[in-house]
């Protein structure tokens, strides 16, 4: 117990961790629907391979992301973007 309060010390002033929440770049770019033919707007949520990137990599809400995704998908369906890609960018 004597090196409990120096423990609870360190790892409170510990650096990187607490975190500060991105706003969903949506939300605050006031868009209500993500559209599938928007193609430049949705590589920049695709990686090189052509999958698309998880909500804590681009801060996207719960909401935008599934509607991200199935636009995603859309414009894959009809050949707007590759299912798999070298060089998406």
């Amino acid at each position: 117990m004597a090196g409990s309060t120096n423990d609870t010390l360190q790892r409170i002033a510990a650096p990187g961790a607490r975190h500060e929440r991105q706003s969903c770049p949506f939300k605050s770019a006031g868009i209500e629907y993500i559209d599938y033919k928007d193609v430049e707007t949705l590589k920049q949520y695709i990686n090189e391979q052509g999958r698309i990137l998880p909500r804590r990599m681009t801060g996207v809400s719960a909401k935008f992301q599934r509607q991200l995704t199935t636009a995603i998908k859309r414009a894959r369906h009809v050949a707007l973007l590759p299912f798999a890609a070298d060089n998406v960018k």
